[in-house]
Order: C-alpha cells, then sequence, then structure tokens
C-alpha cells in the first residue's frame, strides 16, 4: 500500500453514523466508497463478502473485521440510477434493513430502475408507504451528501475506494493480495 501523500489517508473515521457491520473498534475496519450501478463496485462487494465469510469461519468467536459502507456518486457519473439506488438503501435502513437492501441492490444491478427498486423493499417487507414517502421528499440525501464529501475529503475521485486501516488501498481488486493487504494492516 501507499502510504506517501495525505490523500491516503482516511480523514473522517468510521463512526456510529456509518453503516456498518462488525464493531468499530475491530482489528480490522475496511471503509469501502461505492455505488450500486458501477460494475466494478460490485466485484468489490463479492470480494468483501468472501474476506468477511473467511474471517468468520477462521475467527468465529472473534470480532477481527468490521466493514463499513459509504455512498460515492461522482456529479459525473455514468451511472444515472447510482444516487436513487444510493436513496433506496438509506429508505431501507430507516426501517432497519440497510444490509439487505444492500445486497439486493449489488445482486440487481442490471436493473435499478423505479419499479425494481420498489419491488426490493416490498420483497424486504418494508413499509412501501413510508418507503416511497422518504424517496419522494429525499430525506436522505444530506446523509449520502455527507458520504460523499468524507470522500472528497479523503481524495477518493471514483468508486469504488478502499481504505484499510484509515490508509488507501491502491493495488489489485482480488482476493489474495487484497488479503495480504490486510494481514499487514493487523500487525
Amino acid at each position: 500500500m501507499n502510504q506517501n501523500n495525505q490523500f491516503d489517508q482516511l480523514l473522517v473515521l468510521p463512526s456510529q453514523r456509518d453503516r456498518y457491520q462488525g464493531i468499530l473498534n475491530a482489528s480490522i475496519v475496511l471503509v469501502e466508497y461505492g455505488n450500486y450501478q458501477c460494475p466494478q463496485c460490485r466485484k468489490v462487494h463479492q470480494l468483501i463478502q468472501k474476506i468477511q465469510q473467511h474471517f468468520s469461519s477462521e475467527f468465529p468467536e472473534e470480532n477481527w473485521l468490521c466493514v463499513v459502507f459509504r455512498h460515492f456518486i461522482d456529479e459525473h457519473s455514468a451511472y444515472p440510477q447510482a444516487q436513487k439506488a444510493a436513496e433506496v438503501a438509506e429508505a431501507a435502513a430507516a426501517q432497519g434493513q440497510f444490509w439487505q437492501m444492500h445486497d439486493m441492490l449489488f445482486a440487481h444491478q442490471e436493473a435499478l430502475d423505479d419499479g425494481y427498486l420498489v419491488e426490493y423493499a416490498n420483497r424486504l417487507g418494508l413499509d412501501i408507504c413510508e418507503f416511497l414517502q422518504d424517496l419522494s421528499k429525499q430525506v436522505h440525501i444530506d446523509r449520502i451528501n455527507q458520504d460523499i464529501e468524507s470522500g472528497l475529503e479523503s481524495g477518493v475521485t471514483t468508486a469504488p475506494a478502499l481504505f484499510i486501516n484509515g490508509i488507501q488501498y491502491r493495488d489489485r481488486w482480488n482476493f489474495e493480495q487484497l488479503m495480504a493487504a490486510i494481514i499487514a494492516a493487523s500487525n
């Protein structure tokens, strides 16, 4: 991992306001900036799931890993549904279903039009009236923008971006190299 410049540092540290799995003081904290329409973000999502499975099977009693997801939608994005999908994830979070919606959006990345998004909310058993009201009033825009701003402050220019214990990961996006970087960061 390149640690030479200030933009390799995560400047807004993970906190209770984040969407995270695990505990914030875990040995390894992965912070991902992503969006639900970007194909590379989907690959990173699958990679992180594989890493989570590895840690939960290798260390079932220990809290070695915390995964944080932050939205990052570039204003010049080639992904027109990314913003709406982020709003959908946050509307699901308001009903306690962020990670379920997170996984569903990545699983159905090619189908993020409005009708599908409502269908996903329905599949999760969300209160559809509340869900649609959140979307129409754009009640989660500030939270999404805070995620984007925190990424920009840390030098994120595009999604996906990944930080391991506060240092940006810039090597290859494969299981072996990411695991090696995680192991190195834990020592």
